[in-house]
């Protein structure tokens, strides 16, 4: 594993207490960053902490929830002393069916969590990576979108709606933010075989397999080794840009 140079550097990971989040903080970790881990996952969040060891920070908080939110947000900047990198990993799947059978109330969840979580933490560390390197601003903000926010999975409507709308918002925040020293991008992986396979019917997931050129599905790891290229300052003249860890699958 190359070591990345995030030595003195400060990083949030939300959803980082498991799978891709979790392979994340723990590459930015190794790579010298103090890291902030958010997860809604009490018990998952300290098995995390204790797997990175001494030295990071863990907060509890629902992205959906904007006081929640800032909260988590001060909370970090006062354990890390600043925020250089924020990655934004937290997200469910939803149900596997169609359109016409999608539950609103499933489709709301998974637009809050996805799409609206992560414009609220976003939003929220915008003024404090400004203020950085005596206000000329430094930061490198990272969405993991999807491919099925390229392609549209069948039978992930809501999903594949809120990846879509992940790209468009770290392409709008990109281009707001691209005369100062804040990056922003995102990361559109195929399958990736997490826990949130739990959340997702058999026949979805040979689905998404079979679309793979590759003919096997991502590592956690491989998405942290971009991922955490994106937050270093080797990062500097990509933004609003998206990234593609798709085994082949991305076709533009």
């Amino acid at each position: 594993m190359n070591r990345l140079d995030m030595q003195g550097r400060g990083a949030v990971v939300t959803g980082g207490a498991a799978g891709i989040g979790l392979a994340i903080a723990r590459r930015l970790a190794d790579s010298g960053a103090r890291v902030s881990i958010w997860d809604r996952d009490a018990g998952a969040l300290d098995r995390a902490l204790k797997e990175l060891g001494s030295g990071h920070h863990g907060h509890v908080v629902d992205v959906t929830d904007e006081a929640a939110v800032g909260a988590a947000r001060d909370a970090s900047i006062a354990a890390l002393g600043r925020v250089d990198a924020l990655v934004c990993s937290a997200g469910i799947t939803g149900p596997n069916t169609t359109v016409e059978s999608y539950p609103l109330a499933a489709w709301r969840q998974v637009i809050d969590i996805n799409l609206t979580g992560v414009f609220l933490c976003n939003r929220a560390f915008v003024a404090h990576m400004r203020s950085h390197d005596g206000g000329k601003g430094y930061g490198r903000i990272v969405n993991i979108a999807s491919i099925a926010g390229k392609e549209g999975n069948p039978n992930a409507s809501a999903y594949s709606a809120s990846k879509a709308a992940v790209i468009a918002l770290t392409k709008s925040l990109g281009k707001e933010l691209a005369t100062t020293g804040i990056r922003v991008n995102c990361v559109t992986p195929a399958a990736v075989k997490t826990g949130m396979f739990s959340q997702m019917t058999q026949s979805h997931i040979d689905y998404m397999l079979s679309k793979i050129p590759m003919g096997r599905f991502g590592e956690v790891d491989e998405i942290a080794a971009m991922v955490g290229w994106l937050c270093t300052d080797e990062c500097s003249f990509s933004t609003g840009a998206v990234f593609d860890l798709s085994g082949g699958r991305a076709v533009y």
